[in-house]
């Protein structure tokens, strides 16, 4: 969507710090020997006390509130049974609507004692999503985000994930543009125009170039040998520093 109104920005703001509370509440409770699907259940008793509704669930009939993936589980793990244990790379996605307005964020940890290799993955996932951040303004051209992201990977020496994107967001959880890569496509010549709403989720991973489809029809994962890690904001763009919505303050 692109924004209308100051209305729309509050409404965008008001779930966008809600995601990221349950983010942020989701990741202190993950202790080795919590289940996954406990982890989802704080996570759905949270949004439910805001009066907001899973997008995963309201939009794709997802079978969990949020997507919970571990180790070589890359993106749309289900929460189930299985049991977090120490030195496991976990990310979380939370996306929800309230209001009809959507935000969506997502964030890659190790639970402690992290690993040193997990915890520089982490760590240079995130300083790939802070430097796209930093060029995103009206005007520029879309794939700004993604040459800055392969760069940034590059540089410190990962690989892309190149099958997943990016995505408009704002009135549904997937909008146009639909598929914003977070690798460089100097044949798209679409323009980040001001107010645009849109999420920016870089994969970054030690190997792998692409995820597959598990057995379950939703989790999306990379051979055992290979790690992934992922953060999201959903961010309003305008033509200086975009709006950043999912902040838990």
């Amino acid at each position: 969507m692109s924004i209308e109104s100051e209305a729309d920005i509050q409404a965008l703001k008001r779930i966008g710090r809600i995601v990221a509370q349950v983010l942020q509440a989701m990741r202190r409770a993950t202790l080795p020997g919590t289940k996954t699907s406990e982890l989802d259940r704080i996570g759905e008793q949270l949004l439910r006390a805001h009066g907001a509704r899973s997008a995963p669930k309201l939009c794709y009939n997802f079978p969990g509130t949020t997507c919970i993936s571990v180790n070589n589980e890359v993106a749309h793990g289900i929460p189930g049974s299985r049991r977090i244990k120490a030195g496991d790379l976990i990310n979380i996605d939370v996306s929800a609507e309230l209001n009809g307005y959507f935000a969506d964020t997502g964030a890659s940890f190790v639970v402690a004692p992290a690993k040193n290799e997990l915890q520089a993955l982490c760590d240079a996932t995130q300083g790939a999503l802070q430097c796209a951040i930093e060029v995103v303004r009206a005007g520029q051209p879309l794939n700004v985000i993604g040459k800055t992201v392969e760069t940034y990977a590059r540089a410190h020496g990962y690989t892309l994930i190149r099958n997943l994107a990016s995505h408009g967001i704002g009135r549904a959880l997937h909008e146009e543009p639909k598929e914003i890569p977070t690798y460089y496509d100097p044949l798209d010549k679409r323009v980040l125009t001001e107010g645009l709403v849109i999420t920016i989720e870089p994969f970054l991973s030690t190997g792998a170039h692409e995820v597959f489809e598990a057995d379950d029809g939703w989790t999306l994962k990379t051979p055992k040998r290979f790690r992934s890690a992922q953060f999201e904001h959903s961010l309003i763009v305008t033509r200086d520093k975009p709006i950043i919505l999912t902040t838990a303050a």
